[in-house]
């Protein structure tokens, strides 16, 4: 928030004219907000500057910077750093190859993720859960900061970087936590869920989180700091790293990592790998099972220990 208390998005423009904006932009919205029954089949007949009012996307006469945002061709001409950069990194001072994707907000939304499906992450991650990532970072950024948001493609993992800021008093446990719907900026926020883009509920953290469990993927990560809020995806849940703030013993977690690519285990393997008794061997895999990172195949002495 600004020093007078405005949003980014809500900066009035008054240099820019409604005659300056993309007329099919204006049509695509209204094909959308209908689809999804957000918007009346009034708004059809509509004329740009009156939608932008029902919208009120307008002040006094002036558009307010949401409006460019989402209706100019280059609002980057009027808001500085307004693209997303998404660049494929072999390790993290190795950039193998980046994109930048400017134009409107919709442009911005359906170029990257088309980007990220075919260019960069295909069949990585559940789609749905990218998009909803994406979109919450496109919504919640601070415009008034002049930084693109930034997505770093690795083989491992995805993380999607936006200059912004919770709510007053809010920790990142307030957000994994159920809550109202309190977007950084209430006019962009508003214009996704009417174009069908978006919810308005505040369910995108937990959404992103059950769309990632449901693909036998990990949780992402959410953090903040300062004006940084991160993303990062993960591509499974047998990285050492991660297993080892899961309350399991190291063989337990040494296990995860090696057996992985073999895809299975036996309690002999086991035994053998870690020179531990019979029994504990089969203690370790059973609470492995338990904890829903392997399951067993057969109730015998050929147990095997499926990932």
């Amino acid at each position: 928030m600004l020093s007078n208390g405005k949003k980014s998005d809500e900066i009035l423009t008054p240099k820019v004219s409604v005659l300056e904006l993309q007329q099919e932009t204006f049509e695509f919205f209204k094909k959308k907000g209908l689809c999804c029954k957000r918007l009346d089949e009034k708004c059809l007949y509509d004329s740009p500057e009156q939608l932008l009012k029902n919208l009120n996307l307008i002040d006094n006469g002036n558009l307010k910077q949401a409006a460019l945002l989402f209706f100019h061709n280059e609002p980057e001409n009027f808001i500085t750093g307004t693209y997303i950069k998404v660049g494929f990194f072999h390790s993290k001072g190795d950039l193998q190859f980046q994109d930048e994707i400017r134009g409107n907000l919709f442009e911005q939304v359906e170029r990257t993720m088309e980007l990220l499906l075919t260019k960069y992450t295909p069949c990585e991650w559940p789609e749905a859960a990218l998009r909803e990532a994406l979109l919450n970072a496109v919504t919640h950024k601070d415009y008034a900061g002049c930084t693109p948001i930034q997505i770093r493609v690795y083989p491992d993992k995805i993380k999607i970087w936006n200059e912004g800021r919770l709510p007053e008093n809010w920790t990142i446990q307030n957000l994994l936590q159920e809550h109202s719907s309190r977007p950084y900026n209430p006019d962009i926020a508003n214009m996704f869920f009417r174009s069908g883009y978006a919810e308005s509920w505040g369910r995108g953290i937990s959404k992103i989180i059950e769309l990632c469990v449901q693909a036998g993927l990990p949780a992402p990560d959410f953090k903040i700091e300062n004006s940084d809020f991160l993303v990062t995806f993960k591509k499974n849940i047998y990285h050492k790293e991660d297993l080892s703030g899961k309350g399991l013993n190291e063989r337990q977690v040494e296990a995860l990592v090696n057996f992985q690519s073999k895809g299975e285990v036996t309690t002999s393997e086991y035994m053998k790998l870690y020179n531990v008794a019979e029994r504990t061997a089969r203690n370790d895999l059973r609470d492995l099972v338990e904890k829903k990172y392997l399951k067993k195949q057969n109730d015998n002495k050929l147990s095997k220990y499926i990932f």
